[in-house]
This record gives C-alpha cells, structure tokens and sequence, in this order.
C-alpha cells in the first residue's frame, strides 16, 4: 500500500510540476513582448519550475510590488535572499546588473494553487503598472 501512495504522489508531482513549468514558460515569453526594455534574470529554463525574476528599467521594484499588491496580486522584489532588505540583490549584482537595473527587479513565484486565470490577470495588469510608474519617473522618456 505505501508503496502504491508513494508512486500516485510521484505521479501527481510530475502533473503539477509540468503545469508550475507551463506558467513560468508562459510569463517568461509574454512579459517582455508586453512591456520594453525588460530583462529576464537568469537562464530560460535551467530555473526553479515556479519561478522568474525580470528586471524592469526605470522604476523600482518596491513600486511595482506596492501597485500589483493594490490589484491583489502579490508579487516579491529582489531574490528571496534579500526580501527583507532594501538593498539590491547580491546575486543580481553579480550576474553583471547594475544597482538601478537590480532595484527594478520582480520576482515572481506561483504554486499549488496558482491558475491559468492569476498569469492571465498578472500578464492584463504588470503592463498598466509599468506604463503608470514609469510616466512618474524622472529616469524614463518615452520614445
């Protein structure tokens, strides 16, 4: 019997990790088609299967959370090593990102209970966010 538990568990694993894979996928291609000058922080698929990280030029990462947190989405800013601080992430920094382009990062994480639904909402909203933000800073023009 354990033994049956622990391949239906392995198998209902594989399912849900296909489907984490299938949503980072999803925002890894759409969010720069939707938004410019944008950067995904590390490799497209040598990656955690729930997780990206973009940095977004000319605002701060603090901004975009605040904004997204409003609409009920919640995001994270930096790498989970510096989410309690308001120092850019070291690892960012050392994969060559200047500070500003490091404080402009997002880190997003889906789970269990993340649908196709939240990437759809997040994919309507981050594009509105980032155009309001950046119309306020005084580091982008627009072109």
């Amino acid at each position: 019997g354990l033994g049956k538990a622990v391949e239906l568990c392995r198998m209902n694993m594989d399912k849900e990790e296909k489907f984490q894979i299938s949503l980072r996928d999803r925002m890894i291609k759409e969010i720069p088609k939707a938004i410019s000058e944008v950067r995904l922080n590390g490799d497209p698929l040598l990656r955690l299967p729930n997780n990206v990280n973009f940095s977004i030029k000319y605002i701060e990462g603090e901004s975009m959370l605040l904004s997204l947190d409003a609409l009920g989405i919640a995001i994270s800013t930096g790498s989970a090593c510096t989410s309690s601080s308001l120092e850019p992430s070291h690892v960012l920094l050392s994969i060559g990102l200047d500070h500003a382009t490091a404080h402009g990062s997002l880190r997003i994480t889906t789970g269990r209970w993340t649908k196709e639904g939240d990437i759809d909402y997040l994919l309507k909203s981050l594009p509105k966010v980032v155009e309001k933000l950046r119309a306020m800073s005084p580091l982008y023009e627009t072109k």
